[in-house]
Formats: C-alpha cells, sequence, structure tokens
C-alpha cells in the first residue's frame, strides 16, 4: 500500500495487464479483488482517492432493500440479502446488525408492515440477521426514547445490516494489494488505446501529483466509474448514448441525543415515495436520504437548500425533539449512478440491479447496483471480462475470501475497531511515541496516531483524505473537521515529506470543501 511502489510496477511493466480497471469505488475495488484473487494481473487506476465519489456517502446500511420488495424486484431483494450475510461474515469488523424500528400511527401499520417484514426476513434464508415481530407502544419506547408519542400506537421490528463504507473500501482497497493487485490513486485516465482492429487495448492516463504521462497495455478496460460511467464510454465512441441517469441522495448528521440507545428508525414512506432512516452511527445521529435527479454528475456534489429542508421536515414528523439547522453538525450528498430506463424523470424509482454493457470497441462498463451488492457484481463483471479477453476461467473465491482487518472480537478495540486486526499495531504506534495517543479533537475520538498509519498503509496523500475518508471526521462533524486540519496537515507533511506551503494550502483547501457539509443558516 505504498502509492510510488504500485507507480513504479505500472511504469516497470512490459506485457498488457490482463485487467485494468478505471475507477476506485466499491465497484472498481470490488472487481480489483475478485480478478486478483482469481490469480489475474489487474491494475486499477483512480482519477481522486479511493471512495472520493458515492461509495463513502451511503446512509452506511448493508441491506436487502425494503423498498426493491414493495416494488416487486424480489430477486435483486434475495441477492442483497444473501451479500449482506457474506459482507457480514468476511468482514465482522464492519459490519454489524442493527435493530430498526418501523413506528405506526395508524391502525392498520403494524400489522401491514409486519407481514411485510416477515417476508422480507424469510428470503434471507440461512443469512438472516434477527426475527421481525410486532412491537406494543410501550416496547416501541423502550427501543426509541426520543420518538414522537403524539399518536403512537406501536412498531414492528426487524433487523439488517450497518457499516462504514470508506473504511470498508479502504481494506478492499487492502485485500486487493494483499492479492496482487496494483491501484493507484490520483491517477486520471485521459484517454484509451486501440489496435488495429479497433478493439480498446489500453489507455493513457496522467500522475496528478507529479503531472507525469502514464500508458499501459491491457487484456481487457473495465470501465468502473460510477456516475462518471458515459464519460469513459465516450472516449472510446463520441456518439456513446447516454446509459447514466445519476440522481442525488443527501444525510444529515446531528448528535447522539437526537436517537440515543442502538436502534434505527425505519419510515416506509415519505412525502417523495423514499423511504426515510434514523440511524445510529459513530456515536451520532444519521438521517435520510432524498432523491434529486441530476443533469449532470460532480465530484463533489452540494446539498440543496430544499432537499436539507425536507429531511429536517421528516425528521421532525418522527423525532419528539424536531432537529434544526442549527443542530446539523455535517450535510453530505452522493450520487446514485442508476441506469437509464426509457424516458423515466422519476429516479426513485428506477431499478438498482446492476448493467454490464459492452459496447463496439470491447469497452466494459458496469454501472448501477448498490453496496450491498458490490462482491456479486465483481463477479459478474470479472466472468464476462474473462470471456472477453480470451482469458483462462478460474473460479471466484471471494464468497469466503476475509476482507483485510478481519477480526471477530474488533470491539474489544474500542475506537479502533474499525481498523480490525490493524488495531494492534496502531496501539503499538502509541507506545513507541506517547504523543502520537493526542486527540486530535475533543468532539470526536480521533487520534494523531491514525494519522501516521494512514499515511504509511492506506495511501492518504491529502487532508481530505485523512478526514473524509480514512477518519470519518467531515461527515461526523464539519466544524470539528476543519478546526483538525492545521494538525492533521503537520503530521501529513512531516510523513510525506512536505514543506510549508503544502501544509498551508492543505488547510486552505480542506477549509473551503468543509464548509459546504455545513448548512447554510
Amino acid at each position: 500500500m505504498k502509492r510510488d511502489e504500485m507507480l513504479a510496477r505500472i511504469a516497470d511493466r512490459r506485457n498488457p495487464w490482463d485487467i485494468a480497471i478505471i475507477g476506485g469505488g466499491a465497484t472498481g475495488v470490488g472487481i480489483a479483488v475478485d480478478a486478483a484473487s482469481r490469480g489475474y494481473d489487474v491494475v486499477l487506476l483512480e482519477q481522486d482517492d479511493f471512495g472520493k465519489g458515492t461509495s463513502s456517502r451511503s446512509t452506511k446500511l448493508v441491506h436487502g432493500g425494503v423498498r426493491y420488495l414493495e416494488q416487486g424486484n424480489v430477486s435483486l431483494v434475495m441477492e442483497a440479502l444473501k451479500e449482506r450475510g457474506l459482507l457480514r461474515q468476511n468482514a465482522p469488523h464492519l459490519v454489524h446488525d442493527l435493530a430498526f424500528i418501523v413506528p405506526s400511527y395508524d391502525w392498520w401499520e403494524s400489522p401491514f408492515y409486519g407481514l411485510g417484514l416477515k417476508v422480507y426476513n424469510a428470503l434471507s434464508g440461512k443469512y438472516r440477521f434477527g426475527p421481525s415481530h410486532v412491537l406494543s407502544r410501550e416496547q416501541t419506547l423502550e427501543h426509541l426514547p426520543t420518538i414522537q408519542t403524539n399518536g403512537l400506537r406501536g412498531g414492528v421490528i426487524y433487523y439488517d445490516g450497518q457499516f462504514d463504507d470508506a473504511r470498508l473500501l479502504i481494506n478492499l482497497v487492502t485485500t486487493a494489494a494483499t492479492q496482487g493487485a496494483t491501484l493507484a490513486n490520483y491517477v486520471r485516465v485521459t484517454g484509451l488505446s486501440k489496435g488495429d482492429d479497433g478493439f480498446v487495448n489500453g489507455l493513457d492516463a496522467t500522475d496528478v501529483e507529479s503531472g507525469k504521462s502514464i500508458h499501459l497495455d491491457a487484456k481487457v478496460v473495465i470501465n468502473a466509474t460510477g456516475a462518471f460511467t458515459d464519460n469513459v464510454r465516450r472516449m472510446a465512441d463520441a456518439s456513446a448514448k447516454t446509459m447514466v441517469a445519476p440522481s442525488q441522495g443527501v444525510h444529515l448528521v446531528f448528535d447522539h441525543s437526537f436517537l440515543p440507545g442502538d436502534s434505527a428508525i425505519m419510515v416506509p414512506h415519505t412525502s417523495d415515495g423514499r423511504v426515510m432512516f434514523a440511524i445510529p452511527w459513530h456515536e451520532h445521529t444519521l438521517v435520510g436520504t432524498t432523491d434529486v435527479p441530476l443533469s449532470e454528475a460532480t465530484l463533489e456534489p452540494i446539498a440543496t437548500e430544499e432537499e436539507i429542508d425536507f429531511i429536517l421536515e421528516t425528521a421532525a414528523e418522527y423525532l419528539a425533539k424536531p432537529p434544526t439547522r442549527a443542530d446539523i453538525l455535517s450535510v453530505f450528498a452522493g450520487i446514485r449512478p442508476l441506469v437509464r430506463a426509457g424516458e423515466t424523470k422519476n429516479t426513485a424509482a428506477l431499478s438498482r440491479d446492476h448493467t454490464i454493457h459492452i459496447d463496439g470497441s470491447g469497452l466494459l462498463s458496469i454501472a448501477g447496483g448498490k453496496w450491498t451488492t458490490y462482491r456479486n457484481m465483481a463477479e459478474d463483471c470479472v466472468d464476462h471480462a474473462v470471456m472477453l479477453a480470451e482469458l483462462p476461467e478460474r473460479p471466484c473465491v471471494t464468497k469466503t475470501l476475509n476482507i483485510h482487518g478481519y477480526h471477530e472480537h474488533a470491539d474489544r478495540f474500542g475506537p479502533l475497531e474499525v481498523y480490525g486486526s490493524d488495531a494492534a499495531a496502531i496501539r503499538d504506534l502509541v507506545r513507541q511515541e506517547a504523543a502520537l495517543g493526542a486527540a486530535l479533537h475533543s468532539a470526536l475520538p480521533y487520534v494523531r496516531a491514525e494519522v501516521v498509519w494512514s499515511a504509511r498503509h492506506e495511501m492518504a496523500r491529502t487532508v481530505e483524505d485523512v478526514l473524509a475518508r480514512r477518519l470519518r471526521a467531515l461527515f461526523l462533524n464539519a466544524r470539528a473537521a476543519i478546526e483538525m486540519a492545521p494538525a492533521v496537515a503537520e503530521i501529513l507533511a512531516s510523513e510525506l515529506g512536505h514543506d510549508a506551503a503544502w501544509i498551508s494550502k492543505q488547510v486552505e483547501e480542506f477549509q473551503t470543501l468543509a464548509s459546504h457539509y455545513l448548512p447554510k443558516g
């Protein structure tokens, strides 16, 4: 996991790679894990940092999707429920059971939702997380002491999974590297090369840090760039029709007091037809999400005032203490790379199934899907790539492949639980240098040693990489993250060999970015 070593491998390569992957989110990195663990020579390039886009901006749930069951997409729900179980099996340090309560305020809601959730639970088969059942009013209040009590009749409880998306992604990057893949962040693909037969046989890229040009040859190129899928497809065919219909989802983060305890709220029907969640996450309360069609995808999407107001209004219907703008600690937006279906403008109705497309030049693109099903998506994609590139067929092994950090009792590491088996090594850093045990901010549990670890072992290159994705400070408390930036920049500069000018620029850039995670007014 040393970026310089990864780039050196690419520069030294003389033979075509078996598989070249563009995109370092859950889909691309999942493909790298699958392909490398089968024994193929794999290279992955990411234009920014791993997980910069959609993969760090989810609702933090590993779930089948109750809403998709209502839509009648039983096959997607069953696939996701199975993958949910495999994720908990292979990454127990990051995936946990979570109790969800559907509160009922009308007499028919508990039996109606209770029946649907029993079906949901039954579909999970041996991978089920826990039984669902109807709760009385008193039992509902035991689970959710801050729920709106006016008109409350009871509720239904069911169990799903929760995770830390960016931490899982970084562990998957490490897993891919351990399996022999070569992965580099901050390498932007600028073009695709073709052979005399018109088929894509490589790509051109630029190292964003040094400005150096890179060319590599590959037997097959996979486009796993999510919301930017069509941009890459048009590198191969300028006339390619639009495939992705981007949709924006927004989440608000509040203090833990808004949802104390260890149960979440699931609202099955909001005024816009979506499911709304309020979940406990890293000792905070996360509420979301919205579903707003976008005309264009960006790397740093920004929540609209209307989305913020919608979430606040919906949360106020279910929380005894209605949250206000002043209570928001962070607001973040993510873009779903949904696959276009005709001329529909309602992105909430679009399927979350993944789609694999191979164009006339042999470029393989994968879009759609969801975090929970990343492993199955990767298996399907690699199977297609192997056939397309005429590689020797080898079986997928990721159903039972432990993800880096695997530890069945990681909770004993306290705030370092998300590191799993790496937690002991981070503790050793503190033993070797006591100053590294100092907290970065009183409002969050992070210590200086984690910054050192992220620079040395997780390819963090910027203050944003650390505070947004290696740690989750920006997504939990944007003001605290802004205050942490100078200390993080100094530690990174020491680790990466940068000067005072770099520190100043990094702090300024991060503080500008972080300002968009704070609501106006």
